[in-house]
């Protein structure tokens, strides 16, 4: 199943009494980039979450973060009174060397490391199992946003493709006019000279004609497009699809290169332009 890589995923539950809400925000990029902040409560389950969330999304710039309310009935904080007032006494005698005011000193006592001790509940086996589940039930949210953004993409890449395939069907109208219009030049650059062979003319013409044929051209690209439909079928196709799309590219240059007709040059830039708008959305695909 075809699925974004833009997405937006949140669940909520009760761990240890406290109310945990984890948001999972997803972006595109070609590896898996996660940004996993958590509470110091929950540092040690860091590896294992991140494990968790790189076997679900694979690939993408992942933002996950999670959350703790502390619960108003539980003791949150303890002051280091004994800590506080060494403080205090040390900075209002600085302040009275330095000659400066010593008001509100409180404030920033209250700011100096360990004067605020917050306890460092450790979880226990069903703490941990809880917060996986949760973070679980994020990811499936996320997943659920992507898979709708995947069907967007899907419906995106058949109308491009359809367009492509609606241009080349009109490029043999050109085809044989395009090939008229190089004899004639060809015959006039010769007639402008002091005569010419017939027999050479008709060799050189022959030679033109061989390179300008685009048989194998359309073929190819006809070829490209319905493997590139097939493999958007695929799980996670992403990576594929830029590589087939690159190969479309290459066979739509090609056309161009070989038109020779202002109406099938409007025909390629058609083609390059749809092109290019299945290029931009493949950025953002699985």
């Amino acid at each position: 199943m075809m699925r974004s890589m833009t997405g937006f995923g949140k669940a909520e539950g009760v761990i240890g009494g406290n109310k945990v809400t984890i948001e999972v925000r997803s972006l595109n990029s070609k590896g898996m980039d996660l940004n996993l902040r958590l509470p110091n409560s929950f540092k040690e389950m860091d590896g294992e979450l991140r494990k968790e969330i790189g076997a679900v999304l694979v690939r993408g710039k992942v933002d996950c973060n999670i959350n703790v309310e502390n619960n108003a009935d539980q003791d949150s904080a303890v002051i280091n009174k004994e800590l506080a007032k060494k403080y205090l006494l040390e900075l209002k005698e600085l302040a009275d060397e330095a000659g400066v005011s010593s008001n509100d000193l409180l404030s920033v006592v209250m700011r100096m490391p360990e004067v605020i001790d917050t306890p460092k509940n450790e979880l226990d086996e069903n703490d941990k199992k809880a917060l996986v589940e949760l973070l679980r039930a994020a990811l499936l949210d996320l997943n659920d946003f992507r898979e709708k953004e995947g069907a967007e993409l899907k419906q995106e890449f058949t109308l491009r493709i359809t367009e492509i395939r609606a241009a080349l069907a009109e490029v043999p109208k050109y085809e044989n006019t395009r090939i008229e219009i190089v004899r004639e030049r060809m015959r006039k650059a010769l007639e402008d000279l002091n005569g010419h062979d017939e027999n050479r003319f008709e060799q050189e013409l022959i030679f033109y004609i061989e390179k300008m044929d685009i048989s194998e051209e359309k073929m190819r690209l006809l070829n490209h497009l319905g493997y590139f439909e097939e493999t958007m079928l695929e799980d996670e196709p992403g990576k594929k699809l830029g590589f087939i799309s690159q190969e479309i590219g290459r066979e739509i240059n090609t056309l161009g290169s070989k038109s020779y007709h202002a109406d099938m040059q409007k025909l390629v830039i058609a083609m390059k332009d749809a092109l290019e708008k299945i290029k931009e959305q493949i950025l953002n695909t699985l």
